[in-house]
């Protein structure tokens, strides 16, 4: 009988809520309806999903991020473009937030082409109202090197990534000590494709674990 009436004042207490929300200009009703997602995602079972907690912030707030290795070519583009501006969103866009010492705001883990629409489409932007959906990355995951590999992690399930510059980012992990196992495993590689990439960037401090003869031979 007690949760049955909680239910019901539940209930009422949606009903009121949606008709003070009614009642608020758009901005300030984008605001307050954020701030009510993130109160429900701190009592929800799924909050350890950041697809829990859906937010529409400014999409001039949210920063590309200087290393994501997808390219998407002029064609796929235009048909990201044209799908969000028939479909709407369908997908949010990964982000972190940076804290205060590193200036704050937002910045893309995912989803750099899905925020570059937004903010370059004018009936997109006219259709979001300059708004853009993000989640949030768990406070456990937001070093550099576990960004680096969420945006890998992500690029690579959709079967996307450009060469150059993945040989990079496994160039940055490795000098920041983590080993050819770890790499693979967080950025979803074979061993040998770890190896590859390391030599693609001709840097003789990545095979210091690796053991080669002392002299080549040109026949």
């Amino acid at each position: 009988m007690i949760a049955e009436d909680v239910s019901v004042r539940i209930k009422e207490l949606s009903a009121e809520l949606v008709a003070a929300l009614g009642d608020l200009e758009e901005e300030e009703r984008l605001e307050t309806l954020n701030r009510i997602r993130a109160d429900l995602h701190s009592v929800s079972p799924m909050k350890d999903h950041p697809v829990d907690l859906v937010l529409w912030v400014p999409a001039e707030s949210v920063e590309s991020n200087a290393y994501n290795p997808n390219v998407v070519a002029p064609p796929e583009f235009r048909l990201l473009e044209h799908s969000i501006d028939s479909d709407g969103y369908t997908q949010p866009v990964v982000s972190w937030e940076r804290p205060a010492s590193q200036g704050g705001g937002r910045e893309i883990v995912d989803g750099y082409h899905r925020g570059l629409v937004c903010k370059n489409s004018e009936s997109v932007q006219s259709k979001t109202k300059g708004y853009l959906p993000v989640t949030t990355l768990g406070e456990n995951r937001t070093s550099e090197n576990d960004r680096k590999a969420s945006t890998i992690r992500h690029n690579r399930a959709r079967g996307v990534h450009q060469v150059e510059a993945m040989s990079e980012i496994v160039r940055d992990l490795t000098l920041r000590n983590w080993s050819e196992k770890r790499i693979a495993k967080e950025l979803g590689m074979e061993p040998d494709e770890v190896l590859r990439l390391k030599q693609i960037t001709g840097l003789r401090a990545l095979f210091a674990d690796e053991e080669f003869s002392e002299a080549w031979e040109i026949e």
